[in-house]
């Protein structure tokens, strides 16, 4: 029998905020974190804007010898991780700590280390780096530091598939737990490419905006590149349940699929199996969807693919949904992206408000959903999808309930 699986315990830091409750106020009234960029040889760049987190000091979380070891992306999630793991109330020892684990999503990994240590090798001439950068850099750094902090000797690994990275991340904890192969799993992801190689490799791509993120908008022009984490507690609902935990909600089904058909321009047919599968997963019927955090980059493609695939799953129900995007406001956070975004989905199950598409500024035919422009809105929902398409066609769709 399958085992039930909730959330117990969120946190983040991101261009929004530095933990959840700031998170959701800035979502709540539409405020934007996209700003210019502050970051060596911005002058270099073509792009200038981005989703920075903004009055970060590194030293006030973490000390001289673990500043050494990891890169912002790592910090980011420790920070995340803590505020999680504080709000569900866990120590992981003894038989719990077994039968715990991590699992993230990123993209680039260690990608600020790898782009400065290049800098010094090839700019500067430098013969030596760090004896650390290996360990800062690699993609798992994340995910080992979260487990030697909080001991968790469970099933531990990280996904990369792009921009789907943190959503195929927590619907592999979502599978964990619930087929006890795990109690508890630490899961989520996070992204920190707001670099000058990070920024450079994505200007050559051609989907980069140089002033703002208006997804669904038909002035829209591209996406802008954000920054941070997202981390939550997935703990087994009968676990939770006797230890007196305070539920936020339900992981009620996941899908993921594979366009196999273009590395960067999605498929309608691909993103609709992983939307229909994670309703076939929940076990709910397309009519009972009453909100969908939408992929929503800001670039045509994604925004009228996204939306077709809406409309062919939802059918005549599809004009009763509303779907937004916040990338309009904390920007693409790449891999870690889904797991920021997870946080619009538990405000509008938890507090019955739904996040805006802010910078909305013309009506597009080909994306005409109740894109909740400009503000947000109150509204009681009880079942909310948050969708996920990555470049490569790989595509995770996670279904959220109301507890």
């Amino acid at each position: 029998m399958p085992r039930r699986v909730v959330i117990t315990g969120a946190g983040t830091i991101n261009p929004l905020g530095h933990d959840v409750a700031t998170t959701f106020d800035a979502m709540k009234n539409g405020r934007c974190g996209i700003g210019p960029l502050d970051i060596r040889d911005v002058d270099r760049l073509s792009i200038q804007i981005g989703g920075q987190v903004r009055n970060y000091d590194e030293t006030t979380h973490f000390n001289r010898q673990q500043i050494a070891l990891y890169d912002r992306f790592t910090q980011f999630t420790l920070l995340a991780a803590r505020q999680a793991i504080a709000q569900a109330g866990l120590v992981f020892a003894g038989d719990l700590a077994d039968q715990s684990g991590v699992i993230l999503g990123t993209s680039g990994g260690g990608l600020n280390t790898q782009d400065e240590n290049y800098r010094v090798v090839y700019e500067e001439g430098k013969n030596r780096v760090h004896p650390f950068i290996v360990p800062k850099l690699m993609n798992n750094a994340a995910v080992s530091q979260v487990s030697m902090e909080f001991n968790l000797r469970g099933p531990s690994f990280t996904v990369a598939t792009a921009c789907a990275s943190s959503n195929h991340a927590m619907g592999q904890a979502f599978n964990m737990v619930r087929s006890g192969m795990a109690k508890v799993m630490v899961t989520g992801g996070s992204e920190s490419m707001l670099c000058f190689g990070g920024i450079k490799a994505w200007e050559g791509l051609r989907v980069m905006s140089r002033d703002a993120c208006r997804p669904f908008s038909a002035t829209r022009n591209g996406m802008v590149q954000g920054e941070g984490a997202g981390v939550f507690v997935f703990e087994d609902y009968d676990h939770a349940k006797a230890r007196g935990a305070n539920i936020l909600c339900e992981v009620a089904g996941f899908a993921m699929s594979s366009d196999a058909s273009d590395i960067v321009m999605p498929s309608k047919q691909g993103a609709a199996r992983a939307i229909a599968g994670a309703l076939k997963d929940a076990k709910v019927n397309p009519d009972q969807i009453g909100y969908i955090n939408a992929h929503g980059t800001g670039t045509a493609a994604n925004d009228k693919t996204e939306c077709a695939a809406v409309a062919d799953v939802f059918g005549a129900h599809a004009d009763k949904l509303m779907i937004s995007s916040t990338k309009s406001m904390h920007g693409h956070l790449i891999g870690g992206t889904g797991a920021v975004e997870l946080l619009a989905c538990l405000m509008a199950l938890c507090e019955g408000v739904i996040a805006p598409t802010i910078g909305y500024e013309e009506p597009d035919p080909e994306c005409a959903l109740d894109v909740v422009p400009n503000e947000a809105r109150d509204a009681d929902v009880d079942v909310v999808l948050s969708n996920a398409f990555a470049f490569g066609g790989l595509n995770a769709v996670i279904a959220l309930r109301k507890m």
